[in-house]
């Protein structure tokens, strides 16, 4: 399966990852919790729970734009791995407004 995965920082800093397959999901939060706690994330939410899509635009978010337009293999790995957890054919991840669109 061939997923499209799209990281926005605002309307002129768009990232576009094409991924044929992707890796497990369970390898996929391995990565995610890694990266979240590398960037030293911190997502306030009420339950106290950290749901997968908070940890997706968390990483993206503490990342920055720098790293996605830098370093093309880190990148390419957030997309994969955010097709993996997600499993939709085109994944948006906005950044920007902090939302996950498909």
């Amino acid at each position: 399966m061939q997923h499209h995965v799209i990281v926005s920082f605002g309307k002129d800093s768009e990232y576009e990852f094409k991924v044929a397959g992707g890796a497990h999901a369970d390898e996929a939060r391995q990565w995610f919790d890694r990266e979240f706690t590398a960037l030293e994330c911190d997502v306030a939410t009420p339950t106290g729970k950290i749901l997968a899509v908070d940890r997706i635009l968390s990483v993206a978010k503490y990342a920055g734009e720098d790293r996605f337009r830098n370093q093309r293999t880190w990148a390419e790995q957030f997309a994969k791995n955010t097709a993996a957890i997600l499993g939709r054919d085109l994944i948006r991840v906005d950044v920007e407004h902090y939302s996950i669109g498909y």
